[in-house]
């Protein structure tokens, strides 16, 4: 018999596969991969095209979990010592995401009380069993929990955009946080997928919100608010004074800390779609998922310092052009905007400040369109055997 050359390459794909079918899967918190040798980590991740993380751990004076106190339990995101941090995960932001939890474990004083809690979205080309997998086999020691987001959810919800990958049902992801993420988790940072950090994520966690405060962000009131709503919003005598005596200021909604505690009992969720329900009836806006945010938001977040959100650096949501950084220090790089690092590092046309992004890159392929198309192989294979 003669096998083709793609086919002989799946086959060892394909066996390897089966083998994860009937070994049990942990979707939990996890401190170790649990398997007893090395060799399905690393097949499992050379399928992908990743390499396995540095094992980051606790230095000098960091706090003990509850699990550590009884050393062979899984940390639990219920563990009051943690920091909690939220993050999307799907196939097509995926090096994006691995390469930012790279660099919050890897400026962390404390990398294991970091809790990581993965959004990916029901029908996701790589299901959420597979990408909880690729997690667990690049970072073996990291804490997290992945959740699967009902896209039908929202779907009805989401109008046009301007730029169509703002109309993803993932990028919505984060007004459902509160229902989401484990009850006993009251405060989180949110991320998004196309930034790194290089400074500490502890201290991002300890800032203070002021009574009243649901989300903080860093503000930038220089900006130009009212480009954000159409003629229909500001025409509207009811609609223009949705905001009051409130002094609204652009955020970006891809870095916040949130109180899930106060978001639960003020019904913020319900309060953001409720204007996207009306953005259906009366187009009042044109990007995506930040206008709810400064309608429900604006003039009422707790400011935090500008050096942990330096976005924009992705150009313009039409161009994607390159970008300098703002003035002042930097905690934090953010890629927002058309342009990512890594498409344009594959190409060999990046932005000078691609190259920041660039030590955090953990995927060892030679291309997007390699990675990409080694993605679309397994894809049908990952409804069968996960």
């Amino acid at each position: 018999m003669v096998v083709s050359g793609f086919s002989a390459g799946l086959i060892p794909a394909v066996g390897f596969l089966l083998f994860l079918l009937y070994s049990p899967l942990m979707c939990l918190g996890i401190r170790s991969f649990p398997y007893n040798g090395g060799a399905a980590i690393s097949d499992f991740n050379g399928l992908f095209g990743f390499s396995e993380a540095p094992d980051y751990r606790n230095g000098v004076g960091c706090p003990s979990t509850a699990a550590a106190a009884k050393s062979a339990d899984p940390v639990t995101s219920c563990d009051p010592s943690l920091v909690h941090v939220a993050m999307t995960l799907d196939s097509e932001y995926l090096r994006g995401s691995m390469a930012a939890v790279h660099s919050v474990l890897r400026h962390a004083s404390c990398p294991e009380q970091v809790f990581f809690h993965f959004v990916a979205a029901e029908f996701d080309s790589l299901s959420p069993r597979v990408l909880t997998r690729l997690v667990q086999s690049i970072f073996p020691s990291l804490n997290f929990k992945v959740y699967i987001f009902r896209e039908d959810t929202v779907i009805n919800l989401i109008s046009s955009s301007i730029r169509s990958a703002l109309e993803n049902p993932l990028n919505y992801a984060r007004n459902y946080l509160g229902d989401i993420i484990d009850p006993c988790v009251k405060r989180v940072i949110y991320l998004d997928s196309d930034l790194v950090l290089v400074d500490d994520i502890t201290k991002l966690w300890e800032v203070k919100m002021s009574a009243g405060k649901i989300i903080g962000a860093p503000e930038y009131c220089h900006a130009n608010f009212t480009k954000y709503f159409t003629d229909n919003f500001w025409s509207d005598p009811v609609l223009s004074r949705v905001f009051g005596s409130r002094k609204p200021c652009y955020f970006n909604t891809g870095v916040m800390v949130m109180d899930l505690e106060k978001w639960r009992e003020g019904h913020f969720r319900k309060k953001i779609e409720n204007w996207m329900e009306l953005q259906r009836q009366n187009r009042i806006y044109e990007l995506g998922s930040l206008p709810p945010f400064l309608l429900v938001f604006g003039g009422n977040v707790e400011p935090i310092n500008h050096r942990w959100n330096q976005h924009g650096l992705g150009g313009d949501n039409v161009a994607g052009s390159c970008r300098e950084l703002h003035p002042g220090p930097v905690s934090l790089l953010h890629w927002s905007g058309k342009g990512k690092p890594w498409v344009r590092l594959d190409e060999k046309r990046p932005c000078p400040l691609d190259h920041l992004w660039e030590p955090y890159d953990l995927y060892k392929g030679k291309s997007t369109v390699q990675h990409q198309q080694r993605l679309e192989q397994l894809v049908g294979y990952s409804s069968y055997f996960f």
